[in-house]
């Protein structure tokens, strides 16, 4: 289904309840992991009572823990992700491959997919350098306007699901060198449809220099973008292009011959 095929709410089945409990689930992060009802009628805009219906209910399914005031997720959550990971068995594939770059280079890649307006990290082969202040893992959410595989996975989309998203999209400045500008945004993405591939230098977070490329089965379907994220002090331009980017294409290219479409 596409984006243009989707139920809006306004839709005789679209079912709301199912709706709202899962932008409770989604309330939950790293920044709010245990809330009280108030706190997440808050977060998600909804009433006190219907927050706290859903919540009770998340409760009774075994997927929120309560203890006085406050909620937290349970370790139950994690099957609903584990069915999307247990369904792409692409993914053992292109771990392999991520692993082989960092032992190779001894720096952190990663598979993303796009969500939204957002990049979801659903393959990771870590190095032991830290990157950013956050702990990137499987499931971690960045905006795709800012990391090199969101700007790779914009450039894969349909002309008019791209216009979409830059009518809609709220830019905002991470660091000095962030574009602000939806114009000079379009003129980027554009560059990464002619050259294949995608650098993003210090715009998300500061010293946080990443190049990713796009990744395909072999009938030519889009599984995501592979990337590798370095410190912008450490790998200079030069060594980006020169020694990473033909590592990546490489790896890009056996996913490619590897997986059976």
């Amino acid at each position: 289904m596409t984006a243009d095929d989707r139920l809006s709410p306004e839709d005789r089945d679209f079912v709301a309840a199912l709706a709202s409990g899962l932008e409770v689930l989604q309330a939950f992060d790293q920044q709010h992991p245990r809330m009280t009802l108030s706190e997440v009628a808050a977060r998600t805009g909804m009433d006190r009572a219907k927050a706290r219906r859903f919540l009770l209910t998340l409760h009774a399914l075994g997927y929120l823990d309560k203890q006085q005031r406050h909620f937290a997720l349970t370790p139950r959550v994690l099957q609903l992700g584990n069915a999307f990971l247990s369904a792409n068995p692409y993914r053992v594939v292109i771990q392999h491959y991520l692993e082989e770059i960092t032992r190779e280079i001894g720096e952190s890649t990663s598979l993303g997919v796009l969500d939204g307006d957002d990049v979801v990290y659903i393959a990771r082969s870590a190095a032991e350098h830290r990157l950013m202040a956050i702990r990137l893992s499987v499931g971690t959410r960045l905006p795709a306007a800012y990391t090199s595989m969101g700007r790779v996975l914009l450039a894969q989309l349909p002309e008019a699901e791209l216009a979409a998203y830059l009518e809609r999209v709220r830019l905002q400045a991470h660091t000095e060198h962030s574009i602000t500008d939806k114009a000079e945004l379009r003129r980027a993405i554009d560059q990464v449809r002619q050259q294949g591939y995608a650098i993003v230098d210090q715009e998300l977070d500061s010293g946080l220099r990443s190049l990713a490329v796009p990744a395909f089965d072999q009938r030519g379907q889009l599984l995501g973008a592979i990337n590798i994220s370095t410190n912008a002090a450490r790998v200079d331009m030069d060594t980006l292009t020169g020694r990473f980017l033909p590592l990546l294409q490489d790896k890009a290219r056996l996913i490619r011959e590897t997986l059976q479409g």
